[in-house]
């Protein structure tokens, strides 16, 4: 047996993560995934009015709270079999769009870019190289000046010099496998401060049109409550429909001229590190963006699927009965009571605590399955299936993707990355680096159809539609039903079963969930565990490798853990030094 390393907490990540790598010969050779979060929504929403539900759900997470109000309303009109006026789903879309720009922004340049950028090295660079470097990848971004290169030098200078280095502080600067140069170095560091407008920009979407963010408060169960006056200056008129569509235009600059272009800069420069972080090869994700009340019509959206041992198919509706049919949870390694493997409509949440126990139970993650197989879920699990389900929005993005990081390995010299094809970059995708790529794509996806959408909304509004609610009728007897959305972070699920218009049981089967996820029954690894099997880790005391691996899947642990202890009793404590 090799040497075990914990790493915990995981940070620059919602929630709590622990991870232990076993490190023989300089590879990871094992792993485990624990969420040591607990908590309990779904108890506390039994017996409740299910229309109330998306407004507990919400509170999973402080950073996934659309997502998880978008999947509950959905649950109970899929329960009641109940459509949604157009203007409803469409402003639904145009908020779950802003989101995930949002979300997707956030993650790459504030959460894992620090795992390849060295911060100090930045110190290093002439202002000059990094904005002729910036401006050949991006000639026409209009803040890859030598000027703005300098400013951004100059305040890491400064931040350096004070020893106050904030979340700069525990950066593995210096560490073997940064291997940009300072230049590159101080034109991402750049776009790092840059990216913080931008996404806040972005984010002024969702508090327009869903009242405020986080926590939405314009979703009800048959649609949505913004009322549609284009002469009313409290409803939701041109003025604030000219100022949502100014936010798409200027976020679709800086992703397609800074993000998508960053990502796959970096990405070129560590070509050989496609090489690591594949794990579960299995993957699922669910269409978006319909443009009909049913949820059936995905033509200006984003296609889903699942693509097992190399096959893909499609998952078509909101009622699709292939994806409701097969999704189960185990908690076979899991702190809950029982080893049972369960469909979420027969599913319970009883905690059950125990030591942790590598062999035993170790994560308060359930372990969730598709046909009884890991699946991984995430912008690469969804790009990868779009693709192969004839997406023409993907596969553009995929192709200018491509074009970016060949042309940026000639004008680096590496030759591996300019001779990539598609075939190969299809390959390169299933990789901690090709997360982040997958990502990007998602996020130009994206803001190419929120475009779309908003001209959609605006036409069917001029032809005098203003409809944006259908009332919900909850019969006597019990209906079960589920509501998925294709988060940020993946494929997410909530399934609930009403009795006489109470809610009976409710369930959450959430992105991070699938790939945080324990061991099963079967002793199938999750996702995370499989993905860092074989990785390299060139300084046992600075695993930076592993922390590359997770962070690539974008985890937030606070919603993929099930209950909280009603008496405020410590369940644990964490190293924070590491």
């Amino acid at each position: 047996m090799g040497k075990i390393i914990t790493i915990d907490p995981i940070t620059r990540i919602e929630g709590h993560l622990k991870i232990d790598i076993e490190v023989s010969g300089g590879k990871i050779t094992n792993a485990w995934s624990s969420g040591t979060m607990y908590r309990g929504i779904e108890q506390i929403l039994v017996g409740r009015d299910p229309r109330e539900a998306w407004l507990f759900t919400q509170r999973f997470c402080g950073v996934c709270t659309t997502v998880h109000a978008i999947a509950s309303v959905r649950a109970v009109e899929n329960a009641l079999d109940l459509e949604i006026p157009v203007n409803a789903q469409l402003i639904r879309n145009l908020i779950m769009a802003s989101h995930g720009i949002f979300d997707h922004i956030v993650h790459f340049y504030h959460l894992s870019a620090l795992d390849w950028v060295d911060v100090v090295s930045a110190t290093k660079a002439k202002a000059k190289d990094a904005a002729n470097f910036a401006q050949l990848i991006s000639p026409t971004w209009h803040r890859n000046t030598t000027a703005e290169m300098q400013a951004t030098k100059d305040r890491v200078i400064a931040v350096v010099k004070s020893g106050q280095l904030g979340i700069f502080n525990n950066g593995y600067w210096g560490h073997k496998a940064m291997e940009l140069p300072p230049h590159i170095n101080l034109m991402a560091v750049a776009h790092y401060l840059q990216a913080l407008e931008y996404q806040r920009k972005i984010n002024e979407v969702t508090g327009l049109l869903g009242g405020k963010t986080p926590h939405i408060q314009n979703l009800a169960v048959g649609g949505v409550a913004n009322a549609i006056d284009l002469d009313e200056q409290t409803s939701l008129n041109m003025t604030t429909l000219l100022k949502v569509k100014s936010y798409f235009d200027e976020i679709k600059d800086f992703v397609n001229n800074v993000y998508l272009t960053d990502v796959c800069a970096v990405g070129t420069a560590y070509v050989g590190e496609t090489a690591y972080g594949k794990g579960v090869a299995n993957y699922l994700a669910v269409p978006e963006f319909p443009i009909d009340g049913k949820g059936t019509d995905f033509s200006k959206g984003i296609l889903g699927g699942t693509v097992i041992k190399g096959k893909v198919k499609g998952i078509t509706s909101y009622q699709d009965k292939y994806f409701e049919d097969n999704v189960s949870e185990s908690i076979a390694r899991s702190y809950y009571d029982g080893d049972w493997n369960r469909h979420p409509y027969q599913e319970s949440t009883d905690p059950k605590v125990s030591d942790y126990d590598r062999n035993g139970k170790y994560s308060w993650c359930k372990a969730p399955r598709f046909q009884g197989k890991p699946m991984q879920v995430g912008p690469l699990a969804n790009i990868l299936s779009s693709f192969m389900l004839g997406d023409k929005r993907v596969a553009k993005y995929a192709t200018i993707a491509l074009g970016k990081i060949n042309a940026f390995g000639k004008a680096l010299g590496i030759s591996t990355a300019a001779k990539l094809d598609v075939n190969g970059l299809v390959g390169a995708l299933q990789s901690s680096l090709g997360r982040h790529a997958a990502r990007a794509v998602r996020a130009a996806v994206m803001t190419d159809m929120a475009l779309d959408h908003w001209a959609l909304l605006v036409d069917n509004i001029s032809k005098g539609d203003k409809e944006i609610f259908n009332k919900p009728v909850f019969p006597k007897g019990e209906q079960q039903g589920f509501g998925y959305h294709e988060a940020p972070r993946g494929t997410l699920s909530h399934w609930i079963v009403i009795k006489d218009g109470k809610i009976k049981n409710f369930q959450a089967v959430v992105p991070s969930t699938w790939n945080a996820g324990p061991r099963d029954e079967k002793d199938q690894k999750g996702p995370y565990e499989a993905s860092l099997i074989g990785n390299k880790i060139r300084d046992e005391k600075r695993p930076l490798e592993a922390l590359r691996v997770i962070h690539s899947f974008d985890p937030c642990l606070a919603c993929a853990v099930h209950a909280f202890d009603p008496e405020g009793n410590e369940l644990g404590t964490a190293n924070t030094s590491i």
